[in-house]
């Protein structure tokens, strides 16, 4: 789950890491009044989830409260087009007026899992306010890593280090090792998968704060976070994926044509890549989990034909916990109730097996079968190009 970046700072606070002063607006003339409470001049922030806003033209610098007023107009309402948002663009409904600083340096600052190390990691890099992925591919040596212990966390001599390879010195260098502990704070406590800072930034009077923030969260452990479930934003996500997360549905779209409907993850992945190896496009990534009902295979259907990408569904299904004549019931009855017109292809083995195949064929439903995997991944990429 992803936040703003005006809700991340929030939280970032609340945690003692240094942050700009500012406030959040949603109309030109809310920006103009915190403009005016925060001095005159300030920098108007696009809130989407998504960078590469300055470039985007969702990051301007405004001298006093008329300017944060005018940039506001301009961003307010924009469809911003960013490489990490959809073709057509996110839709800014909010944005963030911050006091203008006087920067000296930028830097680069992140928690997240290193999962081939199964432990987090601390990554650096005197190379901010830029694409950290550009840094790592063109020069990799300007990045500082340092792996924690499980049980420890961040150490005090970890926290210098970093600071120190940061070229922090002096009191710059204790406010970076504070901060840095007290990003780990908040990477901790609230179960994030990613704590991101691009660009922290030294001032020219010598302070260190994240101009910048980014924090995702484990889906798995929001249920421990009501308080982060809170601050989630549906309008900025997909609403396929808004309207899958409501059944317990692991749902992903994705750009092609071919709707896959699979349990487990593991072989929604591997059924996404013997798709393509027959030449086609998955549309979405969907697990319906082990124990799916019949309930949750309806509302998978429903999804998956509300997609107008989607031409053909492959249906790929081992049956463990959830057995093929319980498979067979939902998508029997989902068919039925959607009146569902598109091809639809099913490839199942396991418990029950020959009693969900023979119920599908005494259905009387125009459903295709398929051999095993290779089978069905062809058929249907043929019935989503047209084929018969």
């Amino acid at each position: 789950m992803k936040i703003h970046e005006y809700q991340a700072k929030t939280l970032l606070r609340e945690f003692g890491v240094a942050v700009p002063n500012g406030e959040v607006a949603d109309t030109p003339a809310q920006a103009r009044a915190i403009a005016q409470r925060l001095g005159g001049k300030v920098v108007v922030k696009a809130q989407v989830h998504a960078g590469g806003r300055g470039k985007a033209g969702g990051i301007k610098l405004a001298d006093d409260p008329s300017g944060a007023e005018q940039a506001a107009s301009q961003i307010l309402g924009m469809m911003l087009k960013t490489p990490q948002t959809p073709p057509d663009g996110i839709q800014v409904r909010k944005v963030l007026v911050e006091e203008a600083s006087q920067i000296d340096r930028e830097l680069y600052l992140s928690i997240t899992l290193d999962r081939a190390r199964s432990a987090d990691v601390v990554m650096a890099s005197q190379a901010g306010g830029m694409d950290i992925e550009e840094v790592a591919a063109k020069t990799p040596d300007k990045i500082l890593r340092e792996w924690t212990h499980p049980a420890l966390g961040v150490a005090d001599f970890q926290a210098r280090r970093i600071a120190f390879g940061l070229g922090l010195a002096g009191e710059q260098f204790k406010q970076g090792a504070t901060l840095i502990r007290r990003l780990w704070a908040v990477y901790q406590a609230k179960d994030c998968s990613l704590a991101e800072i691009n660009p922290l930034v030294v001032t020219k009077d010598g302070r260190v704060f994240a101009l910048d923030a980014k924090l995702n969260f484990d889906d798995n452990a929001l249920f421990r976070h009501k308080e982060i479930v809170a601050l989630r934003d549906v309008q900025e996500e997909d609403p396929l994926d808004v309207e899958a997360s409501k059944y317990g549905l692991n749902y992903i779209k994705l750009d092609g044509n071919v709707g896959c409907m699979v349990n487990g993850a593991g072989l929604a992945m591997a059924t996404m890549d013997i798709v393509k190896l027959a030449g086609g496009e998955p549309a979405n990534f969907l697990d319906v989990g082990g124990g799916a009902s019949p309930e949750q295979i309806e509302n998978a259907f429903r999804i998956l034909s509300s997609d107008p990408s989607v031409k053909a569904v492959l249906i790929n299904v081992f049956g463990g916990i959830l057995r093929v004549d319980r498979l067979a019931e939902g998508i029997i009855a989902a068919v039925r109730k959607l009146g569902l017109k598109l091809p639809v292809v099913l490839r199942a083995e396991g418990t029950n097996v020959e009693q969900g195949k023979k119920m599908l064929a005494d259905s009387g439903l125009a459903l295709t079968m398929a051999t095993d995997m290779a089978d069905g991944a062809r058929k249907a990429v043929a019935f989503a190009r047209g084929g018969k």
